[in-house]
């Protein structure tokens, strides 16, 4: 018996094949799904919907660094198991202890990494499904990118003072 994923993964093509549309929105199958009978899925409550904004919040505050005037995220986010449940635990980066600050810059390096990865495999799948197109070539150093980006950054801190 196939996953939850795994069926909502066919409704998808199933609904690209129906509709005519090779491209979609998920609000567009969710419509249609509700249409069909699909049930849905328990609405949040009001403390799970704070919860999420507060999140948002916290993962969106950007402060600037006094000495370099570069921006730097405000909250650190570590995801961990508590009580067997898996949980976020925000932490202030100006507060961190050394292993809070190193598992939550571990942790957001390893989702970048599995992000590459991935991008990687569809990257290559594409080239190789489109052998008559140029091939999409899509570097993975990050190195000279970053550097760009910072120097960018610099530079708008410069026209602010």
């Amino acid at each position: 018996m196939p996953t939850k994923k795994v069926t909502m993964q066919r409704f998808i093509k199933l609904y690209r094949k129906e509709s005519g549309n090779q491209s979609v929105t998920m609000a567009e199958v969710a419509e249609y799904a509700a249409s069909k009978g699909w049930e849905l899925p328990k609405p949040r409550t009001g403390l799970e919907r704070l919860a999420e904004q507060f999140a948002a919040a916290a993962r969106e505050e950007v402060r600037r660094d006094e000495v370099t005037g570069r921006p730097y995220r405000a909250n650190m986010a570590v995801t961990d198991y508590i009580n067997g449940q898996q949980s976020t635990l925000w932490t202030d980066i100006d507060e961190a202890s050394r292993p809070i600050a190193h598992k939550a810059l571990k942790q957001r390096r390893n989702q970048m990494i599995g992000d590459a990865v991935h991008l990687a495999y569809d990257v290559e799948h594409w080239n190789r499904v489109n052998p008559g197109e140029m091939p999409i070539q899509m570097p993975l150093d990050f190195t000279d990118d970053v550097a760009e980006h910072m120097a960018a950054d610099e530079g708008d801190n410069q026209e602010a003072a």
